[in-house]
């Protein structure tokens, strides 16, 4: 397996990683709660009260595909991650129009 590439640690600039947020996802029966932290271009690092869990790119031009690096998510949950992400994001960015 490559390990050697830009996915984990390229961060775009001007992104601020203090803009880290709350989703809640459900998981079979059970609420689950991850804070999620920007890290540019897309990507988006996954944490629980553990610590990081693994690193989430969305696909900007293909809304319902996505690539995750470092998860040990099953693919149902990883996909709710995702679709709330972009919820999160769809808000901000409607709150922010004039």
């Amino acid at each position: 397996m490559d390990t050697n590439n830009e996915f984990n640690h390229r961060e775009t600039q001007g992104e601020n990683r203090e803009n880290q947020f709350r989703i809640e996802v459900a998981d079979g029966n059970q609420a689950k709660f991850f804070s999620i932290r920007p890290l540019g271009n897309g990507r988006y690092e996954i944490i629980d009260d553990d610590g990081t869990i693994g690193t989430i790119q969305l696909d900007e031009t293909d809304h319902a595909r996505c690539e995750s690096q470092g998860c040990e998510l099953d693919l149902p949950l990883l996909h709710s991650i995702r679709d709330q992400i972009q919820f999160h994001q769809q808000l901000k960015s409607n709150t922010q129009e004039p």
